[in-house]
């Protein structure tokens, strides 16, 4: 019994066109019955976003990691991890983000701003995950009794195609920590591309047709790191990209307990 998971990203159809690279990135690490998640989608208007996305998620991850393996106390995941200790960790991460996005930008002598992008982090347990988010994107969860949950309204700002980036004055003000307890099924984490097809807009909620046959893939692969056709497929679909022309990115988590009795 332990997660599988699988992280995949395609260049949208506007990106191709310019010729530009795909500006999204997600990853994930798995230790001990405890799956660590990041996905950043970089700005379209900074010059080098896909550096920063990269950079962002690398570094986010390897600080959770860290973080993890120093609070051993916390017996996780056993217990829950406690609402401030989760903002406390959260907050480490991003200014970790910070000063790694500073230093690359000041080894290569261009502005931090040219590697803003939006971060998603998580930590799940088979019995709690905890969340942040700085910017678009969502995060969307299912307790093994239950429907799929928003975890966070996606950031759009006062304008369009206006949102918070990591390397933003306000990041830190604007980062959303939660922590949802319950017995974890399936986690899906994604950048702004695939919102329009997989949230509802009127009352942000998931559209279970998009995420059903998602699962279900999880459920019937035994190893979607290396079973991914389907995933690219779907990503790189004309049925999709001609609903969405964004660079898309899809971080999918399921927790596999078909041995349990």
């Amino acid at each position: 019994m332990d997660w599988k998971a699988i992280a995949r990203s395609a260049t949208g159809t506007s990106h191709k066109k310019q010729q530009l690279p795909c500006q999204d990135y997600g990853q994930f690490i798995i230790s001990n019955k405890v799956i660590l998640g990041a996905v950043a989608d970089g700005s379209g208007s900074a010059k080098h976003s896909d550096v920063g996305a990269k950079l962002t998620v690398k570094t986010a991850l390897d600080e959770l990691l860290r973080l993890r393996q120093c609070n051993v106390e916390l017996h996780w995941p056993a217990k829950l991890l406690p609402d401030e200790q989760a903002g406390k960790f959260f907050t480490i991460i991003l200014n970790k983000v910070v000063k790694a996005l500073q230093e690359q930008a000041a080894s290569s002598d261009y502005s931090v701003n040219d590697l803003a992008c939006t971060l998603l982090v998580f930590l799940a347990t088979p019995n709690w995950v905890a969340a942040m988010q700085i910017g678009d994107g969502f995060i969307v969860a299912r307790l093994r009794e239950g429907e799929d949950q928003l975890l966070f309204t996606p950031d759009k700002g006062e304008f369009i195609n206006e949102t918070t980036f990591v390397t933003s004055a306000n990041a830190l003000n604007e980062m959303r920590v939660r922590v949802l307890p319950g017995q974890q099924k399936f986690i899906c984490a994604s950048t702004d591309g695939l919102e329009r097809v997989a949230i509802r807009m009127s009352d942000w909620t998931p559209f279970p047709p998009f995420f059903q046959p998602l699962e279900e893939y999880m459920v019937e692969t035994s190893h979607p790191e290396q079973e991914d056709e389907y995933i690219k497929n779907f990503l790189d679909s004309e049925r999709l990209n001609a609903k969405t022309d964004d660079d898309k990115t899809l971080l999918l988590c399921l927790y596999d307990d078909s041995k349990v009795k």
